[in-house]
């Protein structure tokens, strides 16, 4: 049973929900998303948007819990926006970004360059004495997260001393060395 997907979706001001053959379109200040749906119904009702099932069966279930979380991860992100930071711990870590190219060296014989889409702001803060981060920040919470995997991928951290690309504020699982 679905419990989330019986709350509805509150719409803030300046932002708008349009639905349509099972594809509902939310447009704000910071942009538009597109997504569609099926298995459920739709509503947009006095400044709210709710998501009913047809019955109880687990798909049903599962899809009603699913695209209220959708719907209100794009009305958030229209309104918000969402934000990555990513940091880099290791000796000789460094990142710049020109515009949309973010350059990263990790430690390999050659930088790693990489374009990002352009629905992504990308932000390089290296202070010294810090570790550098990487800031990404879009309105689509999907494309944020894919390409702070994407980045992530290049270095994961390591269990031992804790070397390569992680989140901020992720608590990483560290293990002992060798004992002498």
């Amino acid at each position: 049973m679905s419990r989330i997907g019986k709350n509805p979706v509150a719409i803030p001001q300046g932002v708008t929900v349009d639905v349509k053959d099972n594809v509902i379109t939310v447009k704000g200040k910071l942009g538009e998303l597109t997504q569609e749906y099926a298995d459920v119904t739709v509503k947009v009702e006095d400044g709210q948007v709710l998501v009913e099932r047809p019955s109880d069966s687990k798909d049903h279930t599962a899809k009603h819990g699913l695209y209220r979380s959708l719907i209100n991860n794009m009305i958030e992100g229209v309104s918000n926006g969402w934000t990555k930071s990513l940091e880099l711990v290791g000796v000789g870590y460094r990142a710049s970004n020109q515009g949309q190219k973010l350059d990263l060296a990790l430690g390999y014989s050659h930088n790693i360059v990489l374009n990002i889409a352009p629905e992504v702001i990308v932000e390089t803060i290296s202070d010294k004495g810090k570790n550098p981060i990487v800031k990404l920040t879009s309105h689509d919470k999907q494309l944020v997260g894919q390409v702070a995997a994407k980045i992530r991928g290049f270095r994961k951290p390591e269990p031992y001393k804790g070397k390569g690309i992680k989140f901020v504020g992720e608590q990483l699982r560290r293990k002992a060395g060798k004992s002498a």
